[in-house]
């Protein structure tokens, strides 16, 4: 039998009583600060986030403190510390002496959804002590808590550890491959100089040529569409949109159908050319590609770029993703609302060229080490939610006791 079980059996076998948090607990507004009035120091102020808004030198709160976001998009969201805070667009939850801190907390974070749904106001939404404080606690005597709260405890460590090395091991395989596709798509050399572009004509590996985009190939802009023209009966087409939250390398068949209607005024991808997507909200993913391996035509968006060359196409896809190359093209880059590059832009851009069947090679080694990552970046985060949902699963259960008569 197990030491809780145990305790239950001896102080409370015929159930726990229940009370409104109101009875047990004390709701202590904060104190309103803004960022400027703030005065520049290491104490977190809790307001209407999940993270502290700012940083101040004067706390308002020490010890073990519980407090819940007063407004804003997560209003309602518990915290629990134990260094010294400033209570700002917020409120504390005090519990009297029949309930432990911790107990308490871990109470708060099992109904959290229920507390979100307290939410009032039409404009920035708010959560009340008020109506927190109806809320109904089990009150299971101190001890059994203590002993809750240290299963808790070592259960939310673990959780918490597992899914740090499980992010770090996701971290680690993309980096890893980051390298290996850098390494293996730049031969070892730098880029973008006459310098450059001899060193490797010079070097024992003659066979590897190093060339722009635009001596390699040629570029041509897709035709405008918009997404009320997308269809389910129609033409292949390619959004440029779609190119950054869609596709990934290669694709053999759209996302979406163009209507016929606009087929005749369209520019189309052929099989084994490369669309490489020319606008986007910031410029550091401007540039990607995705060679088109589908056996019909698709139209492309006026947002991208068909590019025509001999080169083995998911070779130049994986090369587009390198650092490498958006380092060169970075500086081409127009910002603004949406930032952009030219076909000029891009033909600059130098590329290294191995023989055909080398390309071939290296595009095969990054589709397994790319279908791998890919695997546990869908494994992975799927691993850390079933590991938080175990988590909830046995924080519900610890929580809930039978009621007394």
């Amino acid at each position: 039998m197990s030491k809780l079980n145990k305790l239950i059996q001896e102080l409370c076998p015929n159930g726990v009583e229940y009370r409104k948090l109101g009875e047990v607990c004390e709701f202590q507004r904060g104190q309103t600060i803004t960022a400027k009035d703030a005065v520049s120091g290491e104490i977190p102020v809790l307001a209407g986030g999940q993270k502290p808004a700012y940083y101040h030198n004067i706390a308002n709160r020490t010890g073990r403190t519980i407090v819940v976001a007063g407004s804003g998009a997560y209003a309602g969201y518990v915290s629990y510390w134990e260094t010294p805070i400033f209570v700002s667009d917020a409120f504390s939850v005090n519990p009297f002496d029949v309930l432990h801190e911790k107990f308490l907390f871990y109470f708060l974070k099992n109904i959290q959804s229920k507390i979100y749904a307290t939410k009032k106001g039409s404009g920035v939404p708010h959560v009340h002590g008020s109506s927190i404080a109806k809320f109904e606690i089990p009150l299971p005597p101190l001890p059994i808590q203590e002993e809750i709260v240290k299963i808790l405890d070592r259960f939310a460590e673990y959780t918490a550890e597992l899914q740090a090395e499980l992010q770090a091991e996701l971290q680690a395989r993309k980096e890893q491959y980051e390298y290996y596709r850098n390494l293996l798509l730049t031969n070892n050399f730098a880029y973008g100089s006459a310098d450059d572009k001899q060193k490797i004509t010079g070097n024992a590996r003659d066979e590897w040529k190093w060339m722009t985009l635009g001596e390699v190939g040629t570029f041509t802009r897709g035709k405008r569409f918009v997404r009320t023209d997308i269809v389910e009966d129609g033409v292949p087409c390619i959004h440029y949109g779609d190119m950054y939250t869609y596709y990934g390398l290669y694709a053999t068949k759209s996302k979406g159908m163009l209507r016929n209607d606009l087929a005749s005024k369209m520019r189309y991808a052929q099989k084994n050319d490369v669309v490489i997507v020319a606008a986007g909200e910031n410029k550091e993913d401007i540039g990607i590609g995705m060679a088109w391996l589908g056996d019909e035509p698709a139209a492309v968006h006026d947002a991208c770029f068909i590019f025509k060359s001999n080169l083995y196409p998911q070779y130049v896809s994986h090369y587009l993703r390198t650092n490498y190359y958006h380092k060169q093209i970075v500086k081409h880059v127009l910002e603004g609302k949406i930032c952009s590059i030219s076909a000029k832009g891009l033909e600059k851009a130098f590329i290294p060229i191995p023989p055909y069947d080398e390309q071939v090679r290296i595009a095969t080694l990054l589709d397994k080490f790319e279908a791998l990552v890919s695997d546990l970046t869908q494994g992975l985060p799927a691993e850390i939610a079933a590991s938080q949902e175990r988590y909830e699963y046995y924080r519900d259960k610890l929580l809930r006791f039978e009621r007394c008569n």
